[in-house]
């Protein structure tokens, strides 16, 4: 018997294969989510994506179609992952993140092609940050809160500022283990 009912009228989380998705989500039928991701009000998760196991797909999340996330991945609010994106395992991305995969963006133009851009594991990109398309964001790096990232950024490396720049090298838990020249 269905419970989905129960979930309309109180807004009680009814588990789906241990995957919960909130009654105001929008899921393609062809899209694949992975076991104990939790996907939640207005989220819209497109055809032919592929969302790992242990995920957070928070409040307002668009994910395009064809985009891949790894394992254990936190997107939050209002973030939309397009075509092209690709997020690795155990990555966190901030609130109001803006990923874009069209270089040279022309509304008239019909014959656009898509930019790939690459998220690695344990990667953090803080809140309002924007990530220019064509970039490489390495294992465990960490993208200030709004910066704007042009250029890849090195495994176990902190960006900040638009353009983002080094700043420093972190550990795998985010601690500064060294300085930048001319940073402090």
């Amino acid at each position: 018997m269905s419970l989905r009912w129960l979930e309309k009228l109180w807004e009680v989380p009814v588990p789906t294969n241990d995957i919960y998705i909130h009654s105001s989500a929008n899921v393609s039928d062809n899209a694949s989510i992975g076991a104990g991701t939790k996907v939640w009000i207005n989220v819209q998760i497109r055809e032919n994506a592929v969302i790992g196991e242990g995920c957070i797909l928070s409040k307002d999340v668009y994910i395009d179609h064809a985009v891949k996330i790894g394992h254990r991945c936190k997107i939050q609010n209002a973030v939309s992952v397009y075509n092209g994106v690709n997020i690795g395992d155990d990555v966190f991305v901030g609130p109001n993140v803006a990923f874009t995969n069209d270089r040279v963006p022309r509304a008239f133009n019909v014959d656009w092609k898509i930019t790939p851009t690459r998220i690695d594991n344990g990667a953090s990109i803080g809140s309002n940050s924007t990530i220019i398309c064509g970039v490489t964001i390495g294992e465990y790096a960490m993208v200030a809160a709004g910066s704007v990232v042009t250029r890849d950024v090195q495994p176990y490396t902190l960006v900040m500022g638009n353009p983002a720049r080094p700043v420093g090298k972190i550990d795998k838990m985010g601690n500064r283990v060294a300085e930048e020249d001319g940073h402090e």
